[in-house]
């Protein structure tokens, strides 16, 4: 696996491939401390591209808090011996000087889809994420790119910062992967001492149940009453449940139709912020 720090080595080594029958990149771009979910973003790449690359950049403009920052975790050796696993073709680890030359980071405002869920409790965090993603597509030049579906609403918002931008890249929704008691692996995840594991299992039970409340006709005010309820319970604190349509993210108060449907989680286990979504059908 080929590995770069600055963006004129890899541009360069990018176009010497395309004339030399390269004729697709898939693009995984994460912020490191690497799980399964990731490499089924790698898997997927590989079938369906010539070149896989993979980014490692921990993002300082999506987060809001600067705790938070600091607290994510960094697992550099431990990710490029997984991507390697993976056979991951090239992975792009910038730092900060060479991704934010330039001071006073522009901010992007996607009209409304980054100010609610996430974005009503991450004040900024979709402006830095359709920065930095709008960025690694000028440096890659991806012909497509890959998204987990737990981070439903950032593929929603990167979608529509494709279309707006009319960037020339597919993007591709992998489905979440869970552990086998059903936790979204979430990098996150590694700063939940065991006891923490278990109650972070509160957000996916908490989905199911509202799924099931849901599908038999009970409304979304009734079904967020109960999972306030099952989250004090099991001592964790509830950020929000939302019921919404799949496509534009407006909060739906009953079930349309299963299919157009997303349930979308967030809560705090202990200090660590964790989010989960699922589709109804």
């Amino acid at each position: 696996m080929e590995i770069f720090k600055e963006v004129e080595p890899i541009r360069a080594f990018l176009d010497f491939k395309r004339r030399n029958s390269v004729n697709s990149i898939g693009l995984v771009p994460t912020m490191g401390a690497l799980h399964k979910g990731h490499l089924e973003l790698i898997k997927s790449s590989k079938k369906e591209n010539d070149l896989t690359i993979a980014t490692v950049y921990v993002n300082p403009t999506q987060f809001n808090n600067p705790s938070d920052l600091a607290k994510y975790p960094r697992t550099f050796e431990q990710d490029v011996a997984l991507l390697n696993q993976a056979g991951c073709d090239i992975l792009f680890f910038p730092s900060n000087e060479v991704m934010y030359s330039a001071a006073n980071p522009i901010k992007i405002d996607f009209g409304g889809l980054d100010k609610i869920l996430e974005g009503k409790f991450r004040p900024g965090h979709f402006s830095g994420v359709g920065l930095v993603v709008s960025k690694l597509f000028n440096i890659i030049q991806p012909t497509k790119a890959y998204f987990g579906q737990k981070d439903y609403q950032q593929f929603q918002v990167i979608s529509s910062l494709v279309e707006q931008l009319m960037f020339p890249v597919k993007l591709e929704c992998v489905p979440t992967v869970r552990e086998e008691d059903g936790l979204a692996m979430s990098s996150r995840n590694l700063r939940l001492a065991p006891e923490m594991r278990l109650k972070a299992l509160t957000l996916y039970n908490s989905l199911q149940l509202a799924k099931n409340l849901l599908l038999d006709g009970i409304e979304m005010t009734i079904v967020r009453e109960k999972t306030i309820n099952f989250f004090e319970e099991n001592q964790v604190k509830l950020e929000y449940i939302e019921l919404a349509d799949r496509k534009n993210l407006i909060s739906l108060n009953f079930v349309l139709d299963p299919k157009d449907s997303i349930l979308l989680i967030s809560g705090y286990v202990g200090e660590v912020r964790l989010i989960d979504n699922i589709f109804l059908v």
